[in-house]
């Protein structure tokens, strides 16, 4: 019901634009977040829009990415600037919160979310 497109290879330093479409559903404003999960490691939250339509993000990307969205369009994006090697991983997009979050870090919890795309990949 979510498919995320816009991965790729880039050089350190590079750019990519993570694009997800929803199909079948309809994004809230809220409740919307980004997510990558590197070979080995745990998927770990990197960008998110909470309940009050402010933008949560991860330290490790915080000044380099940034998250929007068009709710017309049922899209929501990831803008990653900066790459680096570190930054590889699969990128998924999430949707529709199961619960009531507050802290940034309920936004970062995968099982919080209902709808997942299948993922794009991203090598920095």
């Amino acid at each position: 019901q979510l498919v995320e497109s816009g991965g790729g290879s880039v050089q350190a330093g590079g750019s990519l634009r993570l694009s997800c479409v929803a199909n079948g559903i309809h994004f809230r404003s809220y409740g919307l977040a980004w997510f990558r999960q590197a070979p080995g490691k745990e998927r770990e939250g990197v960008a998110a829009f909470g309940i009050d339509d402010s933008t949560r993000y991860a330290d490790s990307v915080k000044g380099r990415f940034t998250i929007s969205k068009d709710i017309a369009r049922d899209t929501l994006y990831l803008q990653l600037n900066s790459l680096k090697p570190e930054d590889t991983a699969m990128y998924y997009c999430a949707s529709e919160l199961r619960t009531y979050c507050s802290a940034s870090s309920c936004y970062f919890i995968p099982s919080n979310y209902r709808y997942w795309g299948q993922g794009t990949q991203v090598t920095g």
